[in-house]
Order: C-alpha cells, then structure tokens, then sequence
C-alpha cells in the first residue's frame, strides 16, 4: 500500500507571496534552471534578495551565455529542517537581465554578495520576477512510509 491515503498523508501548505520571499531571503543558496544551446541545466548560484527581485553574480561562461538576452529562468531555493519536521520549497519564475550596478541600492547589494569561487564573477544578473510560488511540507517518518519491499524496489527500477 503506498503512500496515497490522503488521511495519512499531510498536504503541502501552498505559501502566498509573501512568505516565499521571506523564506528566499533566509537563504542565499539556490540552483538556477536555464537553457544553454536548446537543452536545459541547472547549477547552483548564492544570491541576494534586494525587495522582490534577486540578485547574483556570474562570470563569462556557459551561464552568462546563456543568460544574455533576457532569458526566461527559474531559481529554486529550499531548506528542511529535521528539529522541526518541516520542509519548504520556493521557486521563481522570470527574466534575467544584467543589471547596471551605477545604482546606490544594487551597489550595497553587489557588494554582499560573495561567490563561491570569488573571482571574475563581474557580471551581476537581476531576475525579474513574473511568478513566486512555494509550498511548506510536515516530513513524515520514513518508518511510517507504508511501502511494500516490491512496489520499492520495482519504483528504483523503472
């Protein structure tokens, strides 16, 4: 019997807009979904929340190629915590543009922001927002996954 009993089950809370940014802004670590040469990726970025938009740095590169031109992306950011049995999930939907730095509050928020690798990251990318959506999960105990052997073993197979 899998896990399909909407009694046992909890159901996702959906998060308005609100809380998603500020779910986003107590994390800097996300994983940028784009398309490079007609085939989707994904890679990780550390960014900055300034408002409702969100900031990164890039260098030249595959991602950067990718990005020019105004490029349709997602950013997805998340956290779980085991201590309180709960897990969220936030994506953003939207544009990328190169931002213009020249601008006091992109200037404070440029400086915050740290890249993993720290250099030739001269590039700072805005993604302006069309959707946020997010949801909040309660973590079920893996003990209480009413899972049969075989339905587990056949679902890693297929």
């Amino acid at each position: 019997m899998g896990m399909t009993n909407s009694n046992v089950v909890p159901q996702p809370e959906i998060l308005d807009s609100q809380q998603c940014w500020s779910l986003l802004r107590q994390t800097s670590i996300g994983r940028l979904a784009f398309t490079f040469e007609g085939r989707p990726d994904v890679l990780p970025v550390n960014y900055k929340v300034d408002q409702e938009a969100i900031f990164f740095r890039t260098g030249d590169g595959t991602k950067f190629s990718a990005l020019e031109g105004d490029a349709y992306v997602a950013l997805e950011a998340d956290a779980v915590s085991a201590e309180f049995g709960t897990a969220w999930s936030v994506v953003v939907k939207g544009r990328a543009v190169l931002a213009n730095s020249t601008n006091a509050s992109l200037d404070t928020v440029s400086r915050t922001l740290f890249p993993w690798q720290g250099v030739d990251k001269q590039h700072l990318i805005h993604i302006v927002p069309e959707t946020v959506t997010g949801r909040r999960y309660t973590l079920t105990a893996p003990m209480s996954w009413r899972i049969s052997l075989d339905d587990a073993i056949r679902a890693g197979l297929e």
